[in-house]
């Protein structure tokens, strides 16, 4: 009885699905691309689209000084060294490499900026969904198959436990002479896998895409998996408790100047901090839900159409109240007023008198950017809650993309790429490592791929 086999199996179509497929097929293996829902993109069609890239034409061209030393120190810092040194130094190695190798792709990469995790400006900012397009049709037009509404619900292995196959919505076997990767994004829909793994997170926006659910997650614990970095899931804070999948709202005013401060007007935590930790301790206050407090100096910086700092929509959807005294601004959102004016009062007069903040503040972002006070009329706020965007742990992976087991052997034939991984971020994330992650093991992958034996007896 024959079987349709392929060189190839990718499991979903995000960033981390796409970058293996066209890379795969780029170097002529034989490729199928299965994505479970209607549409490809998943969570990375919604996300800002921020990849995080060191020594880029971009960055020299606005004089950014950075290196692969500070790159790496700040990966293993916001990690707070829980992250696999190992996977650290293969993104450093080839992201430059996989950078120019999307701008190959006619990839456009905008405005380069500094933001969660980075202490310099690294992040590069896309048109994610242009993104998205482009490396499709790269790997369409290369002959690459993509099926849609194909649900993968299992994997298959061999006489020797080799990962062979998959079963494609429970009653079509397809087979891989080279490997399975999966790359099926992680879990921030699935109450189920929240309740086990971060059962705090459930008080977060749930978010991400509608097929994130941990299918694939499920299936490598199921051949043994280990797991990686599970107990640091978490949620990011900046988003409008009315965000939708349709117009996700994040904002980062803290970045810029602005402080944060709880229900009770009082602020609670160091706001330079990456926007992971923000959002576990926004989750403990009030109604889980915190504030945003800047004044007219940070509302000049919004740069419409720009994830993170786009404050002029914001403005426009009514998300954004002002005043012209704090006092006026604190009834608009129900914010003790006395004691909001002595919360700035209190941040103004420790920035001016040269003093340490109460809460250990001393820059903008990871110890970048001089602190202003809060002073110039109007002033706003802009109330958000913490977004479970994406999870950022799972399966454990060796820099070549295979999957090891619990006990840090490789599972033959089993790859995975993306958010679907655990081990790379470690204690939280920086901003662009996420889609960083994706292309640059995607690219790794489809290099291991190419240089794997084929399988004979398939």
């Amino acid at each position: 009885m024959s079987k349709t086999t392929c060189d190839v199996i990718v499991i979903g179509a995000g960033i981390a699905g796409i970058s293996t497929a066209t890379a795969a097929r780029e170097q002529g293996l034989d490729v199928v691309l299965l994505e479970k829902m209607p549409t490809i993109g998943g969570s990375t069609v919604m996300s800002g689209g921020w990849f995080a890239f060191t020594g880029t034409d971009e960055q020299q061209e606005e004089g950014v000084e950075d290196s692969i030393d500070l790159f790496r120190e700040d990966l293993l810092n916001v990690g707070a060294h829980q992250n696999d040194p190992d996977l650290v130094d293969a993104y450093l190695e080839h992201q430059l490499e996989t950078y120019r190798w999307l701008k190959n792709k006619g990839v456009n990469f905008g405005e380069v900026s500094i933001s969660s995790g980075q202490s310099a400006a690294r992040g590069h900012s896309t048109k994610i969904r242009e993104v998205v397009a482009l490396l499709h049709a790269d790997f369409s037009e290369r002959g690459g198959k993509t099926r849609l509404n194909a649900r993968v619900t299992a994997l298959l292995q061999d006489f020797s436990g080799r990962v062979d196959g998959v079963i494609i919505n429970g009653d079509e076997n397809l087979y891989a002479r080279r490997g399975v990767v999966i790359a099926s994004g992680g879990f921030s829909r699935s109450t189920e896998l929240l309740k086990i793994f971060a059962p705090e997170q459930l008080a977060a926006l749930p978010y991400g895409g509608a097929g994130n659910t941990g299918d694939g997650l499920k299936m490598g614990w199921k051949l043994g998996a280990g797991m990686a970095d599970m107990s640091a899931v978490s949620g990011t804070y900046g988003s409008h408790p009315e965000t939708t999948d349709e117009q996700q709202e994040l904002l980062t005013a803290y970045y810029m100047g602005a402080i944060i401060v709880n229900k009770d007007g009082q602020r609670f935590i160091d706001e330079s901090l990456d926007y992971k930790t923000l959002g576990a301790a926004v989750i403990t206050q009030k109604d889980a839900i915190a504030f945003q407090i800047f004044d007219a100096g940070v509302r000049a910086q919004s740069h419409r159409g720009i994830a993170l700092k786009d404050m002029d929509t914001l403005e426009d959807f009514g998300h954004l109240p002002s005043g012209n005294s704090l006092e006026e601004l604190a009834e608009l959102i129900e914010v003790p007023a006395e004691q909001l004016l002595k919360t700035v009062e209190e941040y103004n007069a420790s920035i001016d008198a040269g003093e340490g903040d109460a809460l250990g503040r001393t820059h903008l972002c990871n110890g970048v950017g001089e602190l202003k006070g809060i002073v110039e009329k109007p002033f706003y706020a802009y109330p958000a809650k913490t977004l479970m965007t994406t999870t950022y742990a799972g399966l454990t992976f060796t820099p070549r993309g295979e999957v090891t087991d619990v006990d840090g052997e490789v599972i033959d034939g089993l790859f995975a790429v993306g958010e679907v991984t655990g081990g790379f971020h470690g204690a939280a994330y920086m901003t662009g490592s996420s889609l960083g992650k994706g292309a640059v093991f995607g690219h790794l992958v489809a290099q291991t791929l190419n240089h794997k034996e084929k399988d004979t007896h398939g």
